[in-house]
């Protein structure tokens, strides 16, 4: 059987466009990684974000830099990710109110995301315990303190924003303390925790590292809202011992990237930054931001964060929660 030119012109053709289609694959990546933070530059999320990015690039020999587009509790960076191309050039590390932030805000389809079907999980780097804290201007010194002077005045307590875990815990210590602290939500941690220690809001729900540095100055730390105490502060008693039950809110961290980015990528990225969080010098840096590293698969991060927007879903609609 006798094969035409035109044949085997094509089968030539076809063979260029596959080994070239290879050799793109395989140069991945080929140009600067943009991390999106949803949240001001100063808050542990861009804390971290900047020091992965620096591990990256050292691995990976392209520029890795941050981005911080903030705004809306994170959607405003997050559905700038979601409508970025899926090639592995734009990606978003998230800390866990990308979970619960739309059962709280009102969005409009231009501002949503799907949370579960919209982002391919790459890895969680972190875990972060939340803690319950105080202004020194307060004069708030312990739990009691606080719950007793909620009972006496209206007190406001700072959150990194609405439908944040730091304000999902706050209306979950009201009912479980029977006090009622207004929630002051703010345009993420770093200028929640500055009127905090500056005396214009008396306490907050938080992550410790943005905390650490004041804390016995001008900052009380009250309780951690975990089932232990915390080795970031084993010193801090948890809520339930304090006689505050059922109480417990842990915020992570994670890396996505847009629908339809592909396996090998997100495989590239999750072996990388799972071989970054192992360094010694990370994990040290990682807990001045209140953090303890995470990794493991992509799955623990999908599955992470169906259990979240599960979890605080209910918790949302059940405390009644909205946005302020």
């Amino acid at each position: 059987m006798k094969t035409s030119r035109r044949q085997i012109c094509l089968a030539v053709a076809l063979l260029a466009t596959t080994v070239a289609g290879s050799a793109m694959a395989q140069a991945y990546p080929s140009k600067p990684i943009t991390i999106v933070v949803a949240y001001p530059a100063g808050g542990d999320t861009d804390a971290m974000a900047r020091l992965y990015a620096d591990k990256l690039s050292q691995r990976l020999g392209q520029p890795v830099v941050v981005e911080n587009r903030p705004g809306a509790s994170g959607t405003i960076g997050a559905v700038h990710v979601a409508k970025a191309a899926p090639d592995g050039y734009t990606l978003l590390l998230a800390p866990s109110t990308f979970s619960i932030a739309q059962f709280v805000l009102k969005t409009s389809a231009a501002s949503s995301y799907d949370v579960l079907r919209g982002f391919v999980p790459v890895v969680q780097t972190s875990v972060q315990p939340l803690f319950v804290a105080t202004s020194q201007a307060s004069g708030i010194k312990d739990l009691a303190g606080l719950t007793t002077q909620a009972r006496k005045s209206e007190l406001t307590y700072a959150s990194p924003g609405s439908g944040s875990p730091m304000h999902i815990l706050g209306e979950m210590f009201n009912k479980a303390a029977g006090v009622k602290l207004a929630h002051v939500p703010y345009k993420g941690v770093a200028p929640a925790v500055n009127d905090l220690i500056g005396g214009h809001v008396p306490a907050t729900f938080m992550t410790w590292g943005p905390i650490a540095p004041y804390a016995g100055t001008k900052a009380n730390v009250l309780a951690v809202a975990d089932a232990q105490r915390s080795p970031l502060a084993p010193n801090v008693p948890t809520l339930a011992e304090l006689g505050v039950k059922n109480v417990e809110v842990t915020a992570w961290q994670g890396l996505f990237g847009p629908k339809g980015m592909s396996a090998e990528t997100v495989k590239l990225l999750n072996t990388h930054l799972n071989e970054i969080l192992k360094m010694p010098e990370v994990a040290t840096k990682m807990a001045t931001f209140g953090a303890l590293p995470a990794g493991g698969d992509a799955a623990r991060l999908e599955k992470t964060n169906a259990a979240d927007y599960d979890r605080f879903g209910k918790l949302i609609k059940d405390l009644g929660i909205q946005a302020e």
